[in-house]
């Protein structure tokens, strides 16, 4: 049976704007070597998945923005033994403004890409779980944000 501690309930945002997708150039935590990622991370305590989206995509790229539809979730099984349960989020902003920039410091650089570009890039995507995500969305898949409950307290 696993462990708990090696459960971990993450999000994670697709956001697409004028047909390229902006990833986050990071340095995985075991490896230390720079993988491209979606803005995403760890939900915290008493923090509902909506709210835990919108603050990880503004940490992360210092934009301020909001869903507009969700992806559905991934699964993976990762090499440290620990699972990763993501709940992936749709952003299309309209417009973006002129200046925005990481607000957390483990972010090194903003990449908007087009998915052949992310094919092609000479950094590494962090896992699979981010070219499924674009690839989830490239299939049209689109879950309205009415099916996520609001977080009830008992």
């Amino acid at each position: 049976m696993m462990s708990r501690s090696r459960l971990h309930l993450t999000v994670a945002a697709v956001i697409v704007f004028e047909n390229k997708f902006l990833l986050v150039e990071e340095r995985d935590k075991l490896g230390g070597h720079k993988v491209l990622n979606q803005p995403a991370g760890h939900m915290e305590e008493d923090e509902d998945v909506l709210t835990a989206i919108c603050r990880e995509v503004t940490e992360e790229t210092g934009l301020v923005l909001q869903p507009s539809a969700w992806l559905g979730l991934s699964q993976l099984k990762a090499s440290n033994q620990h699972t990763y349960i993501r709940v992936n989020f749709l952003f299309e902003p309209l417009r973006l403004p002129l200046n925005y920039q990481p607000q957390d410091s483990d972010i090194l650089a903003l990449h908007w890409l087009t998915e052949a570009e992310l094919m092609a890039h000479s950094i590494p995507v962090r896992s699979q779980l981010v070219t499924d995500a674009i690839a989830t969305y490239q299939q049209g898949v689109r879950l309205p944000l009415n099916l996520i409950t609001p977080l009830l307290s008992l």
